[in-house]
């Protein structure tokens, strides 16, 4: 299956060809819906044939690779059936551009603060992060945000990289959640998002192509959730 969504992050609607239907889960020998994953939400969107339109509820992944497309309803689909495909872009943007803004977060945390990142969500109209960095309080939070707004006014590209194993292993790093420590070790390949000039993390979501996308950022929240683990909330303008 070409996974569309690893290449470019930009496409909004594509054709495809039915792989296989089991009920509402349909499978296409490609596809630019992201099935979620590393705290962004899947995409949703619509499939067009025969003059007929179904709504897609969920992407998520199957067994072996697969990539599950999730219908309202039985679709009466086919294997060998084509299907025009479009995502609910404004929603899908809105996650590229929370996405990209825990990572510049991420960026300031590391290289500032000493710290790491335990986990994140990220929503089409907001997203949180979760900090173990030493003594962070809300007005050490909010001076944080404060900073990331100051990269993102310096328009930095994003670009999407693979690199070896052997190359990733190299860059110090890369990987930052305990969870993406664990996941190098078991890569065969590392798929990485690049802010020119600023930060490089192991990553396998979806971006804006420069920090001008991301906007206006806003401290949304914080909440102590123990000595080790602060939350905090952003929402973007």
């Amino acid at each position: 299956m070409e996974r569309i969504y690893n290449t470019d992050f930009y496409v909004k609607d594509f054709d495809a060809i039915v792989t296989a239907v089991d009920g509402k889960e349909i499978e296409l020998d490609r596809t630019a819906f992201y099935p979620g994953g590393g705290g962004q939400q899947c995409d949703v969107g619509t499939l067009a044939f025969g003059g007929r339109q179904i709504s897609i509820m969920e992407t998520r992944k199957g067994d072996c690779g697969r990539i599950l497309h999730v219908s309202d309803s039985d679709s009466g689909l086919s294997a060998g059936e084509k299907v025009h495909c479009s995502i609910d872009w404004s929603r899908r943007y809105g996650m590229m551009r929370h996405h990209t803004a825990l990572h510049v977060i991420d960026g300031i945390v590391e290289k500032s603060y000493g710290g790491l990142m335990t986990g994140s969500q990220i929503y089409p109209d907001r997203a949180r992060m979760d900090l173990d960095i030493p003594n962070l309080d809300r007005t050490k939070a909010e001076e944080i945000v404060r900073e990331a707004q100051k990269v993102i006014d310096q328009d930095h590209k994003v670009v999407m990289k693979v690199l070896t194993m052997e190359e990733a292993r190299k860059i110090d790093g890369l990987a930052r959640t305990r969870p993406g420590i664990e996941l190098m070790k078991k890569l065969t390949e590392a798929r990485v998002v690049e802010i020119e000039g600023f930060d490089m993390q192991l990553d396998g979501g979806t971006h804006v192509a420069n920090t001008s996308e991301i906007g206006r950022i806003e401290f949304a929240g914080y909440e102590s959730r123990g000595s080790h683990n602060k939350r905090v909330e952003i929402r973007l303008a």
